[in-house]
């Protein structure tokens, strides 16, 4: 305890570290402030039920303004949805590669990009949110055309609001600011989540209502190796002493390739397949018995045979992703630009074949974990626990939450370093400390 009060001050006590935090905190509060704010001619009471599936998934990620149809119902997630379009473009289309590798110039030309797209896609799915809406939420004297359109403009203005609260945060605070108010929507559903699952247990099944918070504990620690885990590949360096052509054995580094280099992404793409067979099945839902089979089944989030498809997906999703974001022929390349080896591996092709085994057998592992996690918070439903404290027992949210705390653990203890404070911890290094790391971009 002693400990953790001594780090608080000493946080406290860098000024532009406080400044960052006390920034972050105020727009995180306009942040949740905004998600109250209603639409205007639009009854929250009415829309109970209505986010049920991927809504829910939306839905909690935004920390319930999709369900109060407030102005920041569709929140960043457009955003999210153009950044990922874009960075699948700079891998498929040459005119977004080159725009990749046109360094800060080419990078603002990408963000311009990604944001006309996220006007785009927020106006078609402020559409879609205003279709989901029960005819009864919306009062009669302002239903129309003229509502629907001005429904869009505050949808889309609202999402453009919270992107440019994201790039203050990240700009003005502390951590990722697009990362960090995902975070804040998962964990404002946390507090509620516990109480209801206390509730529904009761005062004579506290004991179990404890082990659920020990499971969970330990759950969230696996996340944390799985984020934190790396394989280090030893790099040796030549270096030219004075000037004379002999070479000596510089210093030791290595390249930290992530166990878990895919992060969320496999989960939420395999998320976004594993609706279409419902979808798909609703359309001979009355004509066919195994189409309302197949319906009831993949609806089923507890079911073997959706948790099953599910895991598939995100294994294979997970190898795929992994080999379009690291490419180890570039890898391989910069180290012969740099006069770096891996010892006992001749460098070129040898090279790159070497790290390309030694990734493909550290994602393995990696998939089967992520598959695993994604799949808890069915294994805790059938456990009988509550679908909305389930929710935290893995998946995308706690990926995501343990990702983003993480990131803003090391950027606070970058500054406590660079002041010559002791950092976080007392034993142990966060991920990013280590200093002899060999860059491979």
């Amino acid at each position: 305890m002693k400990k953790l009060i001594t780090t608080i001050k000493n946080i406290f006590a860098i000024e532009d570290l406080r400044v960052r935090i006390l920034n972050t905190l105020g727009f995180i509060a306009i942040f949740r402030l905004g998600s109250y704010v209603v639409l205007p001619g639009i009854d929250p009471n009415q829309l109970k039920g209505s986010t049920q599936g991927i809504l829910g998934l939306l839905d909690a990620f935004l920390g319930g303004a999709f369900s109060n149809a407030s102005i920041f119902a569709l929140g960043i997630m457009p955003y999210i949805s153009a950044s990922i379009v874009l960075q699948l473009l700079t891998i498929a289309v040459p005119y977004f590669q080159k725009l990749q590798k046109e360094g800060e110039s080419g990078r603002k030309k990408i963000n311009q990009y990604t944001r006309v797209l996220t006007i785009v896609i927020t106006l078609a799915q402020s559409v879609g949110f205003l279709a989901t809406i029960n005819a009864g939420a919306i009062s009669p004297a302002v239903a129309g055309p003229l509502f629907t359109i001005s429904s869009m403009i505050i949808l889309t203005a609202g999402t453009m609001f919270c992107m440019w609260l994201g790039e203050k945060i990240t700009d003005k605070g502390i951590g990722n600011g697009i990362s960090m108010l995902i975070m804040i929507g998962i964990v404002s559903r946390l507090p509620g989540a516990l109480v209801g699952e206390a509730l529904a247990l009761g005062l004579g099944k506290s004991l179990i209502f404890i082990i659920e918070l020990i499971v969970l504990f330990f759950v969230v620690m696996s996340v944390v190796m799985l984020t934190q885990a790396i394989r280090r590949i030893p790099v040796q360096y030549a270096k030219q002493v004075g000037g004379s052509a002999s070479l000596q054995a510089g210093q030791r580094q290595f390249i930290p390739l992530k166990v878990n280099a895919a992060g969320v992404m496999p989960i939420i793409f395999a998320q976004s397949l594993m609706f279409l067979p419902g979808m798909i099945a609703s359309f001979w839902r009355n004509e066919s018995d195994m189409a309302n089979e197949i319906g009831n089944v993949f609806s089923d989030y507890t079911s073997w045979q959706y948790n099953l498809s599910f895991a598939v997906l995100i294994i294979v999703f997970t190898f795929f992703y992994t080999a379009i974001s690291v490419n180890p022929n570039q890898i391989s390349d910069d180290l012969k630009r740099s006069g770096g080896f891996v010892p006992g591996v001749k460098p070129g092709i040898a090279t790159s074949e070497y790290i390309d085994e030694v990734l493909t057998r550290i994602t393995f592992p990696g998939a089967l974990f992520l598959a695993v996690v994604a799949i808890l918070p069915s294994i805790a439903m059938l456990f009988g626990i509550t679908r909305e404290f389930a929710a935290f027992f893995g998946g995308t949210s706690l990926i995501i939450l343990v990702g983003v705390v993480l990131d803003t653990l090391n950027q606070i203890e970058s500054y406590l370093l660079m002041r010559h404070y002791d950092g976080m911890m007392k034993s142990g290094k966060l991920r990013g400390r280590s200093k002899n790391i060999a860059v491979a971009s």
